[in-house]
C-alpha cells in the first residue's frame, strides 16, 4: 500500500512537469508566429510554384461507391398564387418533402426542420452543401476550383471522411469512405464490422472525420500554416453543421477520443511516421505529406434528446480492431519537393489530445437565435447561401448596412442564442452547438460603414463569465456602454468612439492592425476574434490551443453566410499584428490572445475572372 502510494505521489510532478512543458512549447510557437510591424513570422521568402501542393488527394486504387447526386443551386420558378411569398415559399409550401427544396437560411436559427432519413440522396445532398466544390474560377492562363468550406489562401488542407452503416445505392455493408471533391464522390477505404453502428450510435446516425495536411498550407504561409489549418477546420466543423441542419440533423463533437483512436478510425497508420528535424529543411520529404487526424464529428437526427450516451472507453476498444481491417487505396503525391518548418510539427505533437473516457456525451435542446433586423435577409435558401458564399478579394469602400442588420448578424454569432434565461456561455445554438465546450472566443468591432451607429471601436462578449476579467483587462478608457438600439440580449458594447473622430483614422487603424490591407476598412466593419487564451489552456489542458483556433473558424463561417444571406460579403483575414492589437486593446500578457481577423462589405467584382460552374469542371486544373 505505502509502495503504490509513493509510486503515484512521484509519477504527479512527472505529469505535471511534462503538462508545463507541453504549455512551454504551445506558447513559444504562438509568439514566434506572430506578426509584428518590424517583422513577420517566418515563411518562404517566395512561392515555389513548381512545387505548389496539389488541392485534391486522392486514394490510388481504391473504388468509387455510386456517384453521389448533384442538385440545383437555385430553387425552380413555382407558380406563386400568393403575392406575399417567395419563390422559395412557395416552393416549399408545394413540395414540403421534396428533397431538392431546402430550408431557408434564416429558418434554420429559430427551430431545425423534421429529420430526413440517411439515404443516397441526403447524403449527396450532406456533402454537395458542405465540403463540394461551388466554382471553378478561370483568368488568363489560370484555373482554379472554389469549395463550399472556405479555406486560406483557397490552399484546403482539410481532408474529410465518412464512416457509416449500410446506405442502399451507395454500400451493403458499413463503410469508412473519403471524400473526393473534384469529383463529388466517396473513396471506399474500408468495410467495417456490423455491429460497430447500433452498438454505440442511434438510428440514422453517421459520423464525419476531418484531417490535416499541414504541408499544403505551409507552402504558402510557413510556420504560421499551423494557425490557419486549424482555422479551416473551424469553417468545415460549421460548414457541415449547417448542411446537416438543413437536413434536419444535428451534430455534435465526440472529443472524448484521442488522437490515436482516430488515426485508426480514419485509416491514417497508412502514413508512415514522420521525423522531426531539428530545424527548418528543403528537400523531398514524402512523408510530409501526411494527414494529422483532428476531430470526429457525429451526425444524428435533431430532437433525439437524452436518448443515447457514447462509451468512450468500450468505443476505444471498438476501434482499436480497426488496424486489422483491410484498408484500400494509397495516397497521391502532392508536390515532388517540401520545405519543412519544424516548428508546425512540434506543436502539433504536444497538443495531441488523449483518449478521455471520463468525458460525458451531452445533447443540449437546440436553442434558437434572436430577432432583430430579420428583414434584411433576402429569401435565399440555405443551398443558395453557402453555395454561392464567395471570399471578397476587395470592398467597396462605400457599401454601409443599417444598425439592425448589423444587430442581427451579431445576434446569430452568439453561442448561446436568445432568451430570457441564462447568460452567454454554453453553446447552444446553431452553428456553435457542435462544440461541447463553453465559449472562450469573443470579437473586437471595427465598425466603419452602418447606418444610425457611430463609427468606432465595440467589443461582442460572447462569454459572459468572462465580462469582469475583460473589463479589467482592457483599458480603462473604455467606455463598455451599451450602444443605441441595441437588442437587451446581445452583449455588444461601445468602447470608444475618439479613435475613429475622421474617417480616414479609423480607416488607418484597421488598415495598419491588419497588415496594411485597405479591406479592413474598406467594408461595413471590421473585427479581430479575441480568445480567452493561456488561463484556458492551463484549465483545460494544450489540446485546447487548436480547439479555440476551430471556435473562431465556426464564427468566421457564421460571418461568411450572414454577409451572403444579406447582400454583402466577407472575407477572413490570417495576416494582422497580434500584439499591436493587444494593445490597442490594453491587453497584457496572455490570457487574451487575437487569433482571427474579418472584415464585411460590399465587395468589388473582379470582370477580369471568369466564373464556371463547379460540376462538370474543368478537364484540369493547375
Amino acid at each position: 500500500m505505502s509502495f503504490s502510494s509513493s509510486s503515484s505521489s512521484s509519477s504527479q510532478p512527472k505529469a505535471d512537469q511534462l503538462r508545463d512543458e507541453k504549455l512551454l512549447q504551445v506558447l513559444k510557437y504562438h509568439n514566434q508566429t506572430k506578426h509584428n510591424f518590424n517583422k513577420y513570422a517566418r515563411g518562404p521568402h517566395g512561392l515555389d510554384w513548381a512545387n505548389q501542393p496539389n488541392p485534391f488527394r486522392r486514394y490510388l486504387s481504391a473504388p468509387l461507391l455510386p456517384p453521389l447526386l448533384h442538385f440545383p443551386t437555385q430553387t425552380e420558378p413555382q407558380k406563386n398564387s400568393n403575392p406575399n411569398q417567395t419563390q422559395s415559399q412557395t416552393a416549399q409550401q408545394n413540395n414540403p418533402d421534396d428533397p431538392y427544396v431546402p430550408p431557408l437560411y434564416s429558418s434554420l436559427f429559430h427551430s431545425l426542420p423534421p429529420p430526413k432519413p440517411i439515404s443516397h440522396s441526403t447524403i449527396s445532398q450532406f456533402f454537395y452543401d458542405s465540403l463540394a466544390l461551388s466554382a471553378w474560377k478561370s483568368t488568363g492562363y489560370s484555373t482554379w476550383s472554389l469549395r463550399v468550406n472556405p479555406s486560406s489562401g483557397n490552399l484546403h488542407p482539410t481532408e474529410a471522411y465518412i464512416i457509416a452503416p449500410p446506405i442502399e445505392s451507395l454500400s451493403n455493408s458499413p463503410f469508412v469512405a473519403h471524400y473526393a471533391p473534384k469529383e463529388h464522390s466517396l473513396e471506399l477505404r474500408a468495410e467495417i464490422p456490423s455491429g460497430f453502428f447500433p452498438n454505440f450510435f442511434p438510428e440514422n446516425s453517421f459520423l464525419v472525420g476531418f484531417s490535416s495536411i499541414f504541408w499544403r498550407e505551409a507552402w504558402k504561409y510557413g510556420e504560421r500554416a499551423f494557425r490557419y489549418c486549424n482555422h479551416d477546420i473551424g469553417h468545415a466543423i460549421a460548414a457541415v453543421t449547417m448542411a446537416a441542419a438543413s437536413l434536419g440533423w444535428d451534430v455534435k463533437l465526440l472529443d472524448g477520443l484521442g488522437n490515436v483512436e482516430l488515426k485508426k478510425l480514419l485509416g491514417l497508420e497508412i502514413f508512415p511516421e514522420f521525423e522531426i528535424p531539428s530545424r527548418p529543411v528543403k528537400g523531398k520529404f514524402p512523408e510530409i505529406e501526411f494527414e494529422h487526424p483532428d476531430c470526429l464529428l457525429l451526425v444524428f437526427p435533431s430532437g433525439i434528446g437524452k436518448q443515447f450516451d457514447v462509451n468512450y472507453k468500450e468505443l476505444s476498444s471498438a476501434i482499436s480492431e480497426f488496424s486489422n481491417l483491410e484498408w484500400k487505396g494509397n495516397p497521391n503525391l502532392l508536390s515532388k519537393q517540401h520545405v519543412c518548418w519544424d516548428i508546425i510539427y512540434r506543436t502539433a505533437e504536444v497538443v495531441k489530445k488523449p483518449l478521455t473516457i471520463g468525458d460525458s456525451f451531452a445533447i443540449d435542446p437546440f436553442k434558437s437565435s434572436g430577432v432583430c433586423g430579420e428583414g434584411s435577409y433576402k429569401d435565399f435558401t440555405v443551398r443558395e447561401v453557402v453555395r454561392k458564399r464567395r471570399s471578397a478579394v476587395d470592398m467597396d469602400g462605400v457599401t454601409a448596412i443599417p444598425r439592425d442588420t448589423f444587430y442581427q448578424i451579431l445576434l446569430h454569432c452568439l453561442p448561446s442564442g436568445c432568451g430570457s434565461e441564462g447568460k452567454q456561455r454554453r453553446q447552444l445554438a446553431l452553428p456553435f452547438r457542435a462544440l461541447p465546450w463553453d465559449a472562450e472566443v469573443h470579437a473586437v468591432l471595427f465598425v466603419h460603414r452602418v447606418t444610425g451607429l457611430p463609427a468606432g471601436l465595440y467589443f461582442l462578449v460572447r462569454n459572459e463569465d468572462h465580462f469582469s476579467e475583460l473589463k479589467n483587462s482592457t483599458s480603462s478608457n473604455f467606455a463598455w456602454a451599451k450602444p443605441e438600439g441595441c437588442p437587451d440580449d446581445l452583449p455588444l458594447y461601445e468602447l470608444d468612439k475618439s479613435l475613429f473622430d475622421s474617417k480616414s483614422s479609423g480607416s488607418r487603424l484597421s488598415e495598419k492592425l491588419s497588415c496594411h490591407q485597405e479591406i479592413a476598412s474598406h467594408g461595413c466593419f471590421s473585427l479581430g476574434m479575441v480568445a480567452h487564451f493561456e488561463s484556458t489552456l492551463r484549465e483545460k489542458n494544450t489540446w485546447m490551443y487548436p480547439r479555440l483556433f476551430w471556435e473562431t473558424g465556426v464564427l468566421g463561417q457564421v460571418l461568411y453566410l450572414e454577409a451572403h444571406a444579406v447582400g454583402i460579403s466577407a472575407t477572413g483575414i490570417g495576416c494582422y499584428f497580434d500584439d499591436p492589437v493587444h494593445e490597442l486593446l490594453g491587453l497584457k500578457g496572455s490570457n487574451f490572445q487575437s487569433l482571427y481577423h474579418f472584415t464585411v462589405g460590399g465587395p468589388v467584382l473582379d470582370k477580369r475572372i471568369m466564373s464556371l460552374p463547379a460540376y462538370p469542371g474543368p478537364d484540369s486544373d493547375t
